[in-house]
């Protein structure tokens, strides 16, 4: 049997992905999602608008959320990248998978990988004190509200119209993370 020809070899230059290396694409001008649908066949990573305007596309660099759609797999070189594939632990829904089915924030489900994406990025900057546009006090920890989430989450787009149900996930992986 032949090792895939995404798999890093020592010598080469490589991408955490899910925890796995995997080698830089032979192109450099291909996107990450591009890598990631792809040649990896991870397709929770969705393409929408493909211009960085719905979200669809969201994944987590070193933690960070970016549209990977619009940033290049070569810009993720010794870094680390997680997409909806890699935040289960095995069997075991994320806590944010299981929130977002308990609390209806999902309707087609098209959107749902970007938006479970950017969740975690948003409760960590929370966590890290991290103002937004609608943090009234940025001296001060901003605070949890439905306001804060919708400010954060405004570049991920649900034509489904399931915003309500994503707030309320959010808000209650949140609340357990708090306790």
């Amino acid at each position: 049997m032949t090792a895939h020809p995404n798999i890093a070899r020592d010598e080469d230059m490589a991408i955490s992905i899910n925890g796995r290396d995997v080698a830089l694409p032979d192109d450099p001008r291909g996107s990450l999602a591009d890598l990631l649908r792809d040649d990896l066949h991870l397709t929770g990573t969705k393409i929408g608008c493909n211009q960085g305007g719905c979200g669809a596309c969201t994944v987590l660099l070193d933690g960070a959320r970016v549209l990977s759609c619009l940033t290049l797999a070569v810009q993720a070189e010794g870094r680390r990248v997680t997409t909806i594939e890699g935040l289960a632990e095995a069997d075991q829904l994320h806590p944010l998978q299981a929130a977002f089915i308990a609390q209806d924030g999902f309707q087609c489900g098209y959107c749902t990988p970007g938006q479970i994406c950017a969740a975690e990025a948003l409760l960590r900057e929370l966590a890290e004190g991290l103002p937004s546009y609608v943090t009234a006090d940025i001296t001060a920890p901003a605070p949890l509200s439905a306001e804060e989430i919708r400010e954060r989450m405004s570049g991920n787009l649900c034509r489904c119209g399931a915003h309500p149900g994503i707030v309320a996930a959010i808000l209650q992986v949140a609340e357990e993370r708090a306790a």
